[in-house]
């Protein structure tokens, strides 16, 4: 009993204080990136893990359902977006997720905090001041995203596409009981098949 208490203390004691390995962006890039000088047109979106506690546990993070890569201790991502809704989530042996909106021209600092969990490290994501950012970023590594800034686009411009073609469409449908109407008033179909022809265009309304 008494190995199986230190062997699961050895254990825990490794994932708390151990060290995970993430692919790292080149020097001149993180050099770059704490200047804190946001692109032209677009916002700077700094994700940062600055704690020691469950080093050895690598935490995916994503934005928009796309996957930037994984933090260790003391590490950070650096993204320009184009101003807009964005998600952000972290991934350790829970979900944490974070809606932020952006606006060109300003910097914005989330902070994945990690805390202890059941059997291993969970993850909470919270927006931090630029002041306690900067600290926490400038004590951090930049990590070497797996997708560029271009791959992602703000949430409501990925909906804004999407009335175009449901509007038209929406419209062709609210015309059809329209349609049916006329139909029925020139005795070309009865009550009985307006009401059914009816019935299903107007679930799709």
């Amino acid at each position: 009993m008494k190995n199986t208490v230190r062997i699961f203390v050895s254990v825990l004691v490794l994932l708390l204080t151990g060290c995970a390995s993430v692919l790292m962006a080149p020097l001149d890039q993180d050099t770059k990136a704490k200047d804190f000088s946001p692109v032209p047109n677009k916002a700077s979106l700094y994700i940062y893990r600055n704690e020691s506690m469950g080093a050895a546990i690598p935490m995916t993070v994503s934005v928009n359902g796309k996957a930037l890569g994984q933090t260790a201790a003391q590490t950070y991502f650096r993204l320009n977006l184009l101003p807009g809704k964005y998600n952000i989530e972290s991934h350790a042996e829970n979900v944490s997720s974070f809606p932020l909106p952006v606006e060109a021209g300003k910097n914005y600092f989330v902070w994945q905090e990690v805390k202890m969990g059941m059997w291993m490290a969970r993850s909470l994501l919270q927006q931090v001041d630029e002041i306690t950012g900067r600290a926490g970023v400038l004590e951090s590594k930049l990590i070497a995203s797996s997708i560029s800034d271009n791959d992602l686009a703000p949430l409501d411009a990925q909906m804004a596409t999407l009335p175009a073609s449901q509007s038209t469409s929406n419209e062709s449908v609210s015309q059809k009981p329209r349609e049916l109407q006329n139909l029925r008033k020139d005795g070309i179909i009865t009550e009985e098949e307006f009401q059914k022809k009816k019935q299903p265009l107007m679930e799709k309304l």
